[in-house]
């Protein structure tokens, strides 16, 4: 297991859309997905992307099982991998929160996500994955699967009036975690 460097916002490996992955039984994926959860847990992350690391393929991590130290008023998400995703609404309904980023170091930025959404896709074993989630649970399966379009949270954004730094904005999370977003 190896921790990977995380991309930052600006590098154009950011903005790909990211490629299905053919072989999810590979020694190649094994790796990557060791690497990736390494690497989330050193950075405090509450999911982590492929692409994020320079991978351009549909792969996302999340969850520790843990309350993260990042979002501490958030309910712990069990581990996940999930591989080539497809997300859709359940309903109209958006709510706003606050979403950080590994690659957007520093910032948090109020976004508009979908409450209630319906997850397919495979998982580590390329067995098939079906979730209805909803509250922050939602909001980090759409957050980690944006970065497989090549989006990152601030193009979400409507109102940057509510955007800034994460240490200012929240004082009380700088020394929680160890580390910015």
């Amino acid at each position: 297991m190896t921790v990977r460097e995380i991309l930052r916002m600006g590098d154009p490996r950011l903005r790909r859309v990211a490629e299905p992955v053919l072989d999810v039984g590979s020694a190649e994926l094994r790796d990557l997905l060791a690497d990736m959860r390494h690497t989330m847990v050193a950075a405090h992350g509450a999911g982590l992307a492929a692409p994020q690391i320079g991978v351009n393929l549909q792969v996302v991590i999340f969850g520790t099982g843990q309350v993260s130290p990042r979002y501490p008023h958030e309910l712990p998400i069990s581990p996940t991998v999930l591989i080539n995703p497809v997300i859709e609404p359940m309903d109209a309904q958006e709510t706003l929160g606050w979403e950080g980023c590994l690659s957007v170091p520093g910032l948090r930025g109020q976004v508009p996500r979908w409450s209630r959404v319906r997850y397919r896709g495979l998982d580590d074993l390329g067995q098939p994955l079906d979730r209805v989630v909803e509250g922050f649970h939602a909001r980090v399966v759409q957050h980690e699967c944006d970065h497989l379009l090549g989006i990152l949270y601030p193009q979400r954004m409507r109102d940057f009036s509510q955007f800034g730094y994460t240490d200012i904005l929240f004082p009380e999370l700088a020394t929680r975690s160890g580390d910015d977003d």
